[in-house]
């Protein structure tokens, strides 16, 4: 098996996609929560992708992603038996799950793919763990079954009622707040919109949240200084100081701010590649 080498390709929806890539030296490693950088090709950009899983013995690593950008968009044309350029990690810090017994993570949309480790990596050591998984509609739905599997309970909601309950996530953990249940952390991960609002009903009911933040990153190592946002009033780097901050000391309006930077230059760039036919492989 080649390094780096695409071993199983999965379609989740028609933009989101569930690779298994061949790294042994990252899979080694790797805990929930953290993420690696890599290129499609020499010539490519460098970009995160939060692990979705790992297989040590195997030497496998799993990358769940949406073909949003040109990189994603490259990913998405990749095969089994292709090779990614190059893949670093694990990076950024593990989840901390200690002292924990009860917790809600709360996904939105592809951030269920990047919520999915973490919440199956807290249930594997005994945490108590309650899922709420939302989407715009019933085509997005993605790793229903997988939840169900490994978590203890999940509830679907929907923006448009689709599927599951008609919702937003945030009313759903109201909902379960409101009823008596007790969390000794609510975790957040997606849009950093639902992250915000998340962790402020988390405040607002007095409990401890997190936010799993994804931001822009170059070097990985906190040198570029890409991914920095503010944390309590200090300036921290995601990829070395997090991914995971207190979702109550987050300055949310800078993170969406910051997050919406270069939202021009994506859409001409995904624009451009959608238009490539051959091209795309050649440097896969």
């Amino acid at each position: 098996m080649k390094r780096f080498e695409i071993v199983s390709k999965r379609v989740l929806n028609p933009t989101i996609t569930w690779v298994k890539i061949y790294a042994p030296l990252v899979a080694r490693h790797a805990k929930p929560g953290q993420f690696v950088i890599l290129r499609t090709d020499e010539h490519g950009e460098r970009i995160p992708l939060t692990m979705a899983g790992h297989d040590s013995e195997e030497g496998t690593i799993d990358l769940i992603f949406q073909a949003v950008g040109r990189t994603t968009l490259m990913m998405q044309q990749m095969e089994v038996g292709d090779c990614l350029a190059d893949v670093v990690g694990p990076l950024g810090k593990p989840s901390k799950m200690d002292g924990l017994k009860k917790v809600c993570v709360v996904g939105g949309g592809v951030g269920n793919a990047l919520a999915y480790p973490l919440a199956i990596g807290m249930h594997k050591e005994g945490i108590h763990v309650d899922m709420i998984c939302g989407f715009r509609t019933k085509d997005l739905v993605i790793l229903e079954d997988e939840f169900r599997a490994g978590v203890d309970r999940v509830f679907e909601v929907t923006d448009d009622g689709t599927y599951g309950e008609k919702a937003f996530v945030t009313d759903k953990l109201k909902q379960l707040l409101d009823s008596g249940e007790k969390y000794d952390e609510i975790v957040a991960v997606g849009p950093a919109i639902m992250m915000k609002f998340t962790c402020k009903v988390a405040e607002d009911y007095g409990v401890p949240s997190i936010a799993s933040l994804a931001s822009y990153m170059v070097d990985g190592t906190g040198m570029c200084g890409c991914c920095r946002a503010s944390v309590g009033g200090e300036t921290k780097f995601v990829c070395v100081d997090g991914p995971d901050f207190d979702g109550a000391k987050v300055d949310w309006d800078l993170f969406v701010e910051r997050s919406n930077y270069y939202k021009a230059q994506e859409d001409a760039e995904r624009e451009h590649v959608c238009k490539l036919t051959g091209g795309v492989r050649e440097h896969a």
